[in-house]
């Protein structure tokens, strides 16, 4: 933005247009019960961390750090450069993945300096038209996003649990194939009448892949495909049972 300004590229005046933006919410689960149980100068020291970490990866990915509030970070993805509407989301998912594993190595670092209590961080993400501009007087901008899609995010953040990455359906559509999700569920959100499909954000396919103890064996009459590393307890159950049956029905 400063460059674009500054080269000419962009008038400094109030106004606005309309982008498809990929928009990112972060806050931290908890933090507002820890400042009750930590002295004001550590908050402060711990908070301008973190933050100076969020920053530091949302450049890396090529982000556009709108505002902090508080404990809470928004950023968004499309503007004022981007790199194509799909690239622009699977980057702002990469992005909110390396924040959430370097949060849990912060937790550590927190602890060591009176945090009894791991913290946790809760993140939406979602993909919309959003008006961005220019916003205030002549004296006095903002250079920001505004509109429904911008509200559904922060709902979507809101709505995440502990350590959760939740996508609208739009964003999903971008990344799938390069980030491994999971399907959550319906979300109601005031700001948009019909529910909102969200899955959360695992990991990236190449990281899953890795990760992964998977089973696979086919022939003609055939065909063996387990996942074990996605299986709960019950489903670990079901499938030992499925597999003894064959067994004892091809030892007849």
């Amino acid at each position: 933005m400063y460059d674009s300004i500054f080269t000419g590229k962009r008038d400094v005046k109030v106004e606005s247009y309309r982008r498809n933006l990929t928009v990112f919410f972060s806050d931290i689960a908890g933090f507002t019960e820890l400042t009750d149980k930590m002295e004001a100068e550590t908050i402060s020291e711990l908070l301008n961390h973190y933050l100076s970490e969020m920053a530091r990866i949302a450049e890396k990915f090529g982000g556009t750090v709108d505002k902090f509030i508080g404990d809470g970070v928004m950023i968004f993805f499309g503007d004022p450069e981007t790199k194509g509407e799909k690239e622009d989301a699977v980057a702002c998912v990469k992005m909110a993945l390396e924040m959430r594993d370097r949060v849990q190595a912060l937790c550590r670092e927190w602890s060591s300096q009176g945090s009894a209590d791991p913290l946790h961080v809760r993140i939406g993400i979602n993909t919309g038209f959003c008006t961005v501009g220019n916003f205030g007087s002549d004296e006095r901008m903002d250079y920001t996003i505004v509109g429904g899609q911008v509200n559904a995010t922060s709902r979507l953040e809101t709505a995440a649990a502990n350590d959760q990455i939740l996508l609208s359906h739009a964003t999903y559509a971008l990344v799938k194939d390069e980030i491994y999700c999971e399907p959550v569920g319906q979300l109601q959100v005031k700001v948009i009448s019909r529910p909102i499909k969200t899955y959360e954000a695992i990991s990236t396919r190449d990281e899953y892949r890795k990760r992964s103890k998977r089973i696979e064996e086919a022939g003609d009459s055939f065909n063996l495909s387990v996942d074990l590393s996605a299986l709960d307890a019950d489903e670990r159950r079901r499938a030992k049972e499925s597999l003894m049956k064959a067994l004892q029905a091809l030892e007849e």
